[in-house]
C-alpha cells in the first residue's frame, strides 16, 4: 500500500510539473481524474491480490474501492476550500483565480493531499468491506 501511495503521489506531481496536465477547462480535470482513479483501482486489485481473494472478492474489491475514492474526494473538497480561504485571510496564499491558475507550491501540496486522502478512503472502505466478509 506505501509503494502505491509513493508512487501515486509521484506520478501526479510529475504529470503537473512537467505541464502534460493540459490548462483547458475540462482537460486538466479529466486528466488528474485517471490518474486520481487509476491508483484507487490498483488499492482494490492490491487488497484482492495479497488477499488471495475469489471472483466474487475481485468484483466486489474494485467498485467498493472506488465508491471509498469518491467518498474520500468529496470529504476533501468540503475541507480544502476553508483551507485555502484560510490561508488567503492569513496572508498566507496570493490566490487570485483558480489554484491551477496560480500554481506554485500550494498547487503541488493540494494534489499530494488529495491523492492520499483518496488513496485513504478507498483503503478505508476495503477495510469496512472486510469486516463483513
Amino acid at each position: 500500500m506505501q509503494y502505491i501511495a509513493l508512487i501515486a503521489v509521484i506520478a501526479i506531481l510529475l504529470l503537473q510539473f512537467s505541464g502534460a496536465v493540459p490548462d483547458s477547462s475540462v482537460g486538466g480535470p479529466m486528466t488528474l481524474a485517471l490518474v486520481f482513479l487509476g491508483a484507487a483501482m490498483a488499492v482494490g486489485v492490491h487488497e484482492a491480490w495479497t488477499n488471495k481473494r475469489g471472483v466474487l472478492g475481485w468484483i466486489v474489491n474494485i467498485p467498493v474501492s472506488l465508491v471509498g475514492a469518491f467518498l474520500a474526494a468529496e470529504v476533501g473538497n468540503l475541507l480544502v476550500i476553508p483551507i485555502l480561504m484560510l490561508l488567503q485571510i492569513l496572508g498566507l496564499s496570493n490566490l487570485e483565480g483558480s489554484l491551477a491558475a496560480t500554481g506554485g507550491l500550494l498547487l503541488y501540496a493540494s494534489l499530494a493531499g488529495m491523492m492520499l486522502l483518496m488513496l485513504l478512503g478507498s483503503w478505508l472502505a476495503l477495510q469496512f468491506v472486510n469486516r463483513w466478509r
